[in-house]
């Protein structure tokens, strides 16, 4: 499953240095407009602490083998991008592709890192981009209109009337200044012909306030102004200092790093709360395979029932599904193994209907 966040953000707000975190792969980050010019793509380990103990626990001779999710450092972009201005058209082919947002906002003060406007602002840096997002969304939604009239007047096409309800609504936000995602939708009807417009603007978006060291722990004023104007968007906030991150990815034991983060009053890298938070804004979930051999965390969508499962890891698994067993991860750690939670009863036997839980111990019977 190839799902992207797009770091998205005004130029040197520090999103090529904290991707630099994120990834092996090295975006050139200089002080200057415009350093990443092709998105940067990295594919990068989510942090699942149960991987751990069930590696401790099974012993498997391959080994353990954690989920990916996919980040991609898009170039800075500069108002007058929805015309093609600096890198507009890359900037909006690039974040048009990806899945979710995450967008970064300078939330420090620095003499030595020159701001593309001047001076520090969070959310005047947001709504620059927002704008521009907004517009291209606008002008979409315009173009839409025009044809889903046609289609509603010449055949009374009951879609077309309805994508036409959605579009009404969009085209109102959008006029105002609003981002589509604040739109309250009235039925699931709206809600499933909202997913097939594919606005820029109802995108999943996290905000990323990336603060000075002192400000690490709590936060600053600056992030407090970033809350309250995105309070509307149904938007997750997270704050961290992308110099420390930075500092903290070239220690090279797990026990320096975990000193450092001490001393500094954290109890996990904001890379690591990234990277989860990135994930499940994805509307990602993660099942599990547990045994001898190997323990593997595989992604899935929330939703998804076990035939889908089992076809994340092969298509004939979920071709030939004929059960799941399902053990929950508590009850695996907590009696010592599968043999302990078959004999306990602690095993359930699932058929094609079950919803399956993040965490959930799967083992698919399958027959092709």
């Amino acid at each position: 499953m190839s799902l992207q966040c797009g770091i998205v953000g005004l130029p040197n707000v520090g999103k090529s240095t904290l991707f630099n975190c994120l990834s092996n792969a090295k975006a050139q980050s200089a002080n200057f407009p415009f350093c990443t010019i092709e998105p940067n793509v990295g594919v990068i380990t989510v942090p699942d602490e149960r991987l751990i103990r069930l590696g401790e626990l099974c012993k498997p001779e391959r080994g353990v083998i954690p989920t990916t999710v996919e980040i991609v450092d898009i170039a800075g972009l500069v108002k007058g991008a929805s015309k093609g201005e600096g890198l507009g058209n890359k900037f909006l082919a690039n974040i048009r592709e990806t899945d979710a947002i995450i967008h970064v906002l300078r939330c420090f003060d620095d003499d030595n890192v020159v701001h593309v406007d001047g001076t520090v602002d969070p959310v005047r840096d947001k709504e620059i981009i927002d704008a521009e997002l907004q517009l291209k969304d606008l002008e979409t939604v315009e173009s839409r209109i025009q044809k889903c009239e046609k289609a509603a007047r010449a055949g009374g096409d009951k879609q077309a009337k309805l994508a036409l309800e959605v579009l009404e609504k969009y085209r109102e936000a959008l006029s105002q200044g609003r981002n589509a995602r604040t739109v309250e939708l009235d039925n699931k009807d709206q809600e499933a012909c909202a997913r097939e417009m594919f606005l820029l603007t109802n995108k999943p978006v996290m905000y990323v306030c990336n603060v000075d060291e002192a400000s690490a722990v709590s936060g600053n004023a600056y992030v407090e102004k970033v809350k309250e104007a995105v309070k509307d968007e149904h938007a997750q906030v997270l704050v961290l200092a992308a110099k420390i991150e930075s500092e903290i990815a070239e220690l090279e034991t797990y026990e320096e790093r975990q000193m450092f983060l001490e001393e500094l009053g954290l109890t996990e890298s904001g890379v690591n709360r990234l990277i989860k938070a990135a994930y499940a804004l994805l509307d990602l979930r993660t099942f599990l395979t547990a045994g001898s051999d190997e323990v593997r965390a595989w992604t899935f969508k929330a939703g998804w029932k076990a035939p889908q499962c089992a076809g994340v890891i092969h298509t004939d698994f979920e071709r030939g599904f004929i059960r799941a067993e399902v053990i929950k991860y508590d009850d695996f750690i907590a009696l010592g193994g599968e043999s302990q939670c078959r004999a306990a009863g602690k095993l359930g036997i699932e058929g094609k209907d079950y919803l399956v839980q993040d965490g959930d111990i799967m083992h698919f019977l399958f027959n092709v």
